[in-house]
């Protein structure tokens, strides 16, 4: 599985705007409006705005207290959940139909407006948002017309910082207060759990992804790595090295590389993958792994180990790490 990236590098095709949506527009009084969001979803409410600049600099007009948010990247739909705002869009994650497995719960009546590869336009108009959460989206000419849409914010800049992204959020969505807490509370646990892994904190952690292609490992300038690090471990081989998600998938030849004092290992679909995962258990190379043969091997969800993660999953993998880790 190639390693993820924005949208743009991927070479995403480019949504148009059809004859349809421009008709759909001029029958949803707030669907196309500037990008300075001056109305509300409902084009005659709260005229309300506060000026925000996303991660790309750009200043945007957003509603003061927006109601009908568009999450397009995970990372957003879980901030805006951790934040208390059920959007009203949301795009699939990676591996997904709907929502992140871990967050399915929480998402499973907001309707599919996109995925990785990009959001469907005429779905986002017809989410009527007066807020787009547009990720870390790089394509111009899809900003451009998100833009006509609702005042579109890029949450996500280019260290894919969830912590930056949060903050973001909740200034964006008129949440500060409660994205402070938040992080505090991270923060507290993050410092309880690496107090009670001892001298366990300095071991050296793998994080591993098994598709049908092959396992790869997670790199440094990624969610999970960020997490592992506010811990204090360190990370064997090339996961040191800074990338742009994982690694190429490694032959059985290489998957020493994904060994370590402690190994996580997940797929993006943890139910229909097990098979994948007994498959892999099988192998000799696997086996003869010392995280495996000193039963320091854990199977997660990789939808929040492994993808772009975001507030919830952060908090997530500091229980999946204490039960796994703290004796």
């Amino acid at each position: 599985m190639a390693p993820y990236s924005s949208p743009s590098s991927r070479g995403i095709a480019r949504p148009v705007v059809s004859v349809a949506l421009l008709a759909l527009c001029s029958l949803t009084l707030s669907a196309c409006g500037s990008s300075e969001g001056k109305a509300g979803a409902d084009g005659a409410g709260n005229t309300a705005t506060t000026k925000v600049t996303d991660a790309t600099g750009t200043k945007v007009d957003v509603p003061a207290a927006p109601e009908r948010v568009v999450a397009l990247s995970e990372m957003d739909l879980d901030a805006s959940l951790a934040l208390g705002v059920e959007p009203v869009g949301l795009t699939a994650g990676r591996g997904q139909k709907g929502a992140p497995q871990y967050l399915a719960d929480q998402a499973e009546t907001i309707p599919v407006v996109g995925a990785v590869t990009g959001p469907d336009i005429e779905k986002v108009v017809q989410a009527k948002p007066d807020v787009i959460l547009a990720g870390q989206l790089a394509d111009e000419q899809v900003l451009a017309q998100l833009r006509r849409i609702a005042p579109t914010v890029v949450t996500i800049g280019g260290t894919k910082d969830w912590k930056k992204a949060l903050r973001l959020t909740g200034t964006t969505l008129g949440r500060t207060n409660e994205a402070d807490k938040f992080l505090t509370d991270y923060e507290t646990r993050a410092a309880a759990l690496k107090t009670d892994l001892g001298p366990r904190a300095g071991t050296k952690v793998s994080v591993a992804r098994y598709s049908a292609k092959g396992t790869a490992v997670m790199q440094q300038g990624v969610f999970i790595s960020d997490v592992l690090k506010d811990l204090g471990f360190t990370r064997p081989g090339i996961q040191n090295e800074q990338g742009e998600g994982h690694s190429t998938p490694l032959s059985d030849e290489n998957l020493k590389e994904i060994d370590g004092d402690w190994l996580f290992i997940g797929t993006l679909d943890p139910g229909t993958d097990s098979e994948l995962l007994a498959e892999l258990a099988r192998k000799p190379a696997y086996e003869q792994l010392g995280a495996v043969r000193d039963k320091h091997a854990t199977v997660v969800d990789g939808t929040k180990w492994t993808s772009l993660g975001g507030a919830q999953a952060a908090v997530s993998v500091l229980d999946d790490i204490r039960k796994a880790m703290v004796k």
